[in-house]
């Protein structure tokens, strides 16, 4: 199928029509929400809370006999947000670290849930459970009601994020002063944590426990990478979400075979390898490239106060010397005099240089800089 007829159908076809606006809003919410997680340092929450999910979905099916995606839903959601609560009480109540209370509750919730399975298999309507889409998700399961629901929460989360927007980011970045203010801390981020939680109970359905943990992290790892303002790594990261499930989506309509959930996690991996390879404010090529601007800069800093060591001798600092005395410094290059000539900061003539007036006042500061810094 080629891109034109993959529009076409996305105009014409329901379930590819809602398949892709409930991945988008999905990938939105998981960056807007994922980029607290990712500053708050709590990356592996998502990982957590996935997997912490999955005894409330199979306790649901047990309680309602029916695979009816709100009631597994809710049953998920209480779950998940059982085992992020859990986890705050480990970290704050005992000497645990954060780390190994996100893996102990990972690891007993997710067990709890898989035994909750094998169970399930068992019984005589496992035949109508489809527990198991839930694990790797299943995309294709999505319905137009699921997509409105997707839009309700969604609206329910940004209207509280902006009407918190001050305090969500005191909270982020200086809790102790927040605190000073009178706000109350624990409601604050009570409410962050669920609506963490609420992302990733959306996002199990289509991408499923075992990926989910990207779908959170990825996007707003991406969006870190390119800016230090917070309303900015926000609406970046949903961005970025957003694109993630379209183009995942498109990539799995238009190729036989393959999953639409780990199409989008790939999907935004992607993103993240551009960010990370190609930001010019963190990305590593831009960060070798400062680097190799700054090692030069210094040779030419270097080979200018030593210029300055040979002409300070003289009464004249026009005076000119021969190229052959600079031969014996290591910083000295053909094309540092280049640059040194090009910045106005010395003159070259034939086989010798001598410094300007602007050069010499330069090399001076340079100088005397580097003998503060040797004594």
């Amino acid at each position: 199928m080629s891109i034109q007829e993959y529009i076409e159908l996305l105009f014409s076809d329901y379930t590819l029509r809602t398949i892709t606006i409930g991945t988008a809003i999905l990938g939105a919410v998981c960056g807007m929400m994922g980029s607290f997680a990712v500053l708050r340092k709590q990356s592996l929450l998502g990982d957590a809370i996935s997997h912490a999910a999955l005894p409330g979905i199979a306790l649901a099916f047990l309680i309602s006999g029916t695979k009816d995606n709100s009631a597994l839903l809710i049953g998920a959601l209480i779950s998940g947000l059982l085992g992020a609560f859990w986890i705050k009480n480990i970290i704050s109540k005992t000497h645990l670290k954060s780390d190994t209370a996100l893996g102990l509750i990972l690891s007993v919730f997710f067990g709890v849930g898989m035994l909750l399975l094998t169970y399930i298999q068992k019984q005589p309507n496992a035949n109508q459970a489809g527990l198991e889409d839930y694990l790797f998700g299943q995309a294709a399961t999505l319905l137009e009601k699921d997509v409105w629901f997707m839009v309700w929460v969604t609206s329910i989360c940004l209207l509280i994020l902006l009407v918190f927007w001050k305090e969500f980011k005191l909270l982020l970045f200086d809790a102790d002063y927040i605190q000073t203010l009178g706000f109350n801390i624990k409601l604050l981020d009570t409410l962050i944590t669920s609506f963490i939680v609420i992302a990733i109970i959306l996002g199990l359905q289509t991408v499923g426990v075992v990926l989910m943990s990207a779908m959170i992290l990825a996007p707003a790892a991406a969006a870190r990478q390119w800016t230090n303002k917070l309303w900015v790594m926000v609406v970046l990261a949903a961005f970025i979400g957003a694109f993630s499930g379209v183009i995942g989506t498109g990539i799995s309509a238009t190729q036989p075979n393959l999953s639409t959930g780990p199409l989008i996690v790939l999907v935004a991996s992607v993103f993240v390898f551009i960010s990370f390879v190609f930001s010019p404010i963190r990305g590593l090529l831009f960060r070798e490239i400062r680097f190799w601007n700054n090692r030069n800069d210094l040779k030419l800093h270097k080979t200018l106060s030593f210029m300055y060591d040979i002409a300070k001798t003289h009464e004249d600092i026009t005076h000119p010397h021969t190229i052959k005395i600079l031969n014996n410094f290591q910083g000295f290059t053909k094309k540092s005099l280049k640059k040194l000539e090009n910045q106005n900061l010395i003159k070259v003539s034939g086989n010798n240089w001598s410094l300007t007036t602007e050069g010499f006042d330069v090399a001076k500061n340079l100088y005397n800089q580097n003998v503060l810094e040797n004594d």
